[in-house]
């Protein structure tokens, strides 16, 4: 057995995995969250083979706790605790490395790197690209640092997939000295997941990923589209910022820049306040009253104008991305769904594709409709290109990259 925990830390929470990797499954999951509040509060799942006729493949055991929780250094002391309880002990499966999830990796960070001290200060400095993550990355390092001391820690960076991107595509055409002090310029984000799901998708298709054309959809409350040409992301929808691109949960995404100065001047609103309305009060929420689609689906069944008309500007960005990214591919082998509306939206699928036949690509609906957990494709058998939804697992691409690093 070789074992990986993979830590993913946010300012208030962390949530963790151990991974065999030998048979790349999770021993045990978790979430330690309310970090810093009068209480926390501590879940921990402990997956095991499931009994012989029992019609499932594993069981699962949560256990959880509230307790306060004054830091992550006491974060990491509370989930020693629960795998001592409840198990599987670590010292039975002590792991070989610890993978971090590092959302901004700036221009510095092409690939997996073993967390040095001078890593560290360059994911440190980083963090006035990323003011709300590389914070927490670097404190659950720092912390898991001290719990794990005697392993490779290894930091998987979000833009890292993206670093392939050519001059013209992460390019904004701005004043070229000031952007380049104040190093702006499209960075991408998801790219664990989207690596995960070409490489998926190629496999699921028995062909090299180093001969295929693909494009991914990314749809969870956060989204993203990224056009990947044999292994190697070309262009990508999130940019500087996550906030770029499809429309998404409770953000904007593509937006013409004025809007900001016309609210400014005539609402009198504040840089934190536009921010604000961006990041966390526009997309579907400021459309239709929710960030959650499947809300947005019920509220459309009910006759709800509001609803419907969030449910067509979604799709209709998800379509313009299509286009053209089949434009900058010069077509596509694959075209692959993934994440919470990617793997469970038929009709969010269905309606992305539906006028792209020109490119020979057809959506089976029978397939599209019926239900599944594992890989799939949904086209049909005369499409030209082929559709598919991946289930993303973005813990186990951390854990593979660790294991990677840190064998050498």
């Amino acid at each position: 057995m070789t074992p990986v925990l993979v830590i993913n830390s946010g300012s208030s929470s962390f949530k963790y995995q151990l991974i065999d990797m030998d048979a790349e499954a999770t021993l045990a999951s978790g979430l330690v969250e309310r970090i810093g509040e009068a209480m926390g509060r501590a879940t921990h799942t402990v997956r095991a083979p499931a009994p012989d006729g029992g019609g499932a493949t594993f069981t699962d055991a949560t256990s959880s706790r509230e307790l306060p929780i004054a830091d992550h250094t006491a974060g990491f002391g509370v989930m020693l605790e629960a795998f001592a309880q409840d198990g599987p002990s670590l010292e039975d499966h002590a792991p070989v490395a610890v993978g971090h999830r590092v959302v901004h990796g700036g221009d510095r960070f092409f690939e997996p790197t073993l967390i040095t001290p001078l890593v560290e200060i360059n994911i440190d400095d980083l963090s006035v690209l990323a003011p709300l993550h590389n914070p927490a990355n670097l404190a659950g390092i720092r912390a898991a640092k001290r719990a794990f001391g005697d392993v490779p820690h290894v930091a998987v960076f979000d833009t890292a997939f993206h670093q392939t991107l050519a001059p013209e595509a992460y390019t904004y055409a701005i004043d070229a000295e000031l952007a380049a002090s104040h190093r702006i310029r499209r960075y991408g984000f998801h790219g664990t997941s989207h690596k995960f799901v070409s490489e998926a998708a190629a496999a699921f298709l028995g062909r090299p990923v180093g001969e295929l054309k693909q494009i991914v959809f990314h749809l969870g409350n956060g989204a993203s589209v990224t056009a990947i040409d044999r292994g190697r992301s070309v262009e990508t929808s999130m940019g500087f910022t996550p906030l770029e691109g499809l429309v998404m949960g409770t953000r904007s995404g593509d937006l013409d820049p004025a809007v900001l100065f016309h609210l400014a001047r005539r609402e009198g609103m504040s840089i934190d306040q536009l921010d604000d309305l961006l990041n966390k009060r526009s997309g579907m929420l400021g459309l239709a009253g929710s960030s959650d689609l499947r809300d947005i689906r019920a509220a459309v069944a009910s006759g709800d104008e509001r609803a419907r008309l969030a449910f067509e500007v979604y799709v209709h960005r998800l379509r313009a991305y299509a286009g053209a990214y089949l434009a900058q591919l010069g077509g596509a082998d694959v075209i692959s769904f993934t994440a919470g509306v990617g793997e469970n939206a038929p009709l969010v699928r269905a309606r992305a594709l539906d006028t792209l036949g020109f490119a020979g690509i057809e959506v089976d609906e029978e397939r599209n409709l019926a239900p599944g957990r594992g890989i799939r494709r949904i086209s049909t058998d005369a499409s030209a290109v082929a559709v598919l939804v991946v289930p993303t697992d973005e813990e186990l691409e951390i854990a593979r990259q660790t294991l990677g690093v840190s064998r050498g």
